[in-house]
């Protein structure tokens, strides 16, 4: 068996298909979100979705006690999201102040500018014991945000942003 080097695993990892989400989470007055890119589906009896992100950052404690989050794909072109939630913000720091957004059943904020979201309630956390942490939330509501055919979803494959119309061909 061939060991890659770490440059060479990171060329493979860009193979694999990623997307653009906030997760977004809230709980007693907290509210924080952060930049997403490993996001799948992994069941749909229950419709349960699973996101990967780095150890450490300021929303796990409030994913973990508000038992819940959401997912909100952003448009391939919204920069200011993207920037806005790309680096954590310091601890107690709202990042929706300024964001026109409306709130999960749950309290997740949804940012107005997201394509779609997912509300999700947390079924597992797994610490992975590596650099990122797994949530697993079961879907307990969804729908389109932006459903005017404008804007399109994006998937990432090897750094560079492709839409679904970019993609059939």
């Amino acid at each position: 068996m061939h060991r890659p080097t770490a440059a060479k695993l990171e060329e493979l990892f860009s193979q694999i298909p990623t997307g653009l989400f906030v997760l977004t989470a809230a709980q007693d007055g907290m509210r924080f979100g952060v930049l997403a890119r490993w996001v799948q589906p992994c069941s749909r009896k229950p419709p349960l979705v699973m996101v990967s992100i780095a150890t450490g950052l300021p929303i796990e404690p409030i994913i973990r006690d508000a038992r819940a989050f959401a997912l909100c794909q952003l448009p391939v072109d919204d920069r200011v999201l993207s920037r806005r939630f790309a680096e954590p913000l310091d601890r107690g720091e709202d990042p929706f102040i300024t964001i026109p957004h409306f709130e999960t059943a749950a309290g997740a904020p949804v940012p107005d500018r997201s394509l779609l979201y997912y509300d999700c309630r947390l079924v597992r956390h797994v610490d992975l014991e590596a650099d990122h942490r797994l949530y697993v939330g079961k879907v307990v509501g969804a729908d389109m945000v932006q459903a005017d055919g404008e804007q399109a979803p994006a998937v990432e494959l090897r750094g560079v942003a492709l839409t679904a119309r970019q993609l059939r061909g």
